[in-house]
């Protein structure tokens, strides 16, 4: 077994993969974003260069879709150009690179859930950044990998099915976006569903990786509170109502309205089948409620 680099290991999913890892035996190097700065193209070269290695996750990014809006130049570089200098410094090594990448490459205006070969068309600068880092990422050589995930949740970062849930807990209405899909992704199933990408598979391209199914932010968000007052959680408020995306006003990015993504590619590599979100969602709410997270 030999030794993986995880990029951006303060992160939801990069935290995740550390810790996960690490328990089954991995050999892992965690940086964080003051190990190594995505920005400073001197110091990615000087700190991966000097590490041993045979396998590397990057899961640094400007995640923030509003801020990369207002920030294209910064986007582009921590996102693209970036990416492809990490890529190719693993290349160089002998290494693989997997480059954590993003649902919102597509437009979202798809009647069906998008497949790999799907041609990507970016509604954002945020996707725009992270399509050049895809594309960075696979021209330095052909063993690596770009992973498409979407609406990333896990116990080491707050995200929206904790942020739904304590507001429930606070007050007697809460609401989410009715008109926008996608499938949330379980950050420790990402970490069983990843690792075989390390080494075991051969090859490289784009792959998605998701749990399976299909939900809105509202579906998402009311199948948390049905699973939270089912383990005991006091709720005020058990029902969540639907916005549109257009009533969010601080919103300044454009968002694409449906990013499922068809996960059958990441099967047929690794013979690995993602459980459905619900499942999913479920077992994180338990393990959350179980370890009092939400106590008073």
């Amino acid at each position: 077994m030999g030794t993986t680099v995880i990029l951006g290991a303060g992160g939801r999913l990069g935290a995740a993969l550390a810790r996960e890892w690490s328990a089954a035996g991995e050999t892992v190097l965690a940086l964080d974003r003051h190990a190594l700065s995505l920005g400073d193209f001197a110091m990615v070269k000087r700190v991966l260069g000097s590490l041993d290695f045979d396998a590397l996750v990057n899961c640094a990014a400007l995640t923030n879709v509003d801020y990369c809006e207002g920030h294209r130049e910064e986007a582009l570089l921590i996102n693209g150009e970036a990416a492809g200098i990490v890529a190719d410094v693993c290349e160089q090594k002998g290494a693989r690179c997997i480059h954590i990448s993003t649902d919102y490459v597509f437009d979202g205006l798809s009647s069906r859930p998008y497949v790999e070969e799907d041609v990507p068309l970016p509604v954002s600068v945020y996707g725009a950044s992270k399509l050049a880092g895809e594309r960075a990422v696979l021209t330095a050589g052909a063993n690596h990998w770009a992973v498409r995930v979407s609406w990333v949740f896990g116990p080491d970062r707050p995200s929206f099915v904790d942020q739904i849930v304590t507001r429930a807990l606070k007050e007697e209405s809460v609401a989410a976006v009715a008109d926008k899909w996608a499938t949330p992704t379980y950050t420790l199933d990402a970490a069983t569903l990843l690792r075989p990408l390390l080494r075991e598979v051969s090859g490289g391209g784009v792959v998605h990786l998701s749990n399976t199914g299909v939900c809105s932010w509202q579906e998402y968000g009311q199948w948390a509170l049905d699973c939270s007052g089912e383990f005991g959680l006091p709720l005020k408020a058990r029902t969540v109502g639907a916005q549109g995306m257009s009533d969010i006003k601080a919103f300044i990015a454009k968002r694409p309205p449906f990013t499922v993504l068809n996960v059958s590619k990441l099967a047929g590599l690794t013979g690995q089948q993602p459980r459905p979100w619900r499942e999913a969602v479920r077992s994180y709410l338990r393990s959350q409620c179980e370890l009092g997270v939400w106590s008073s």
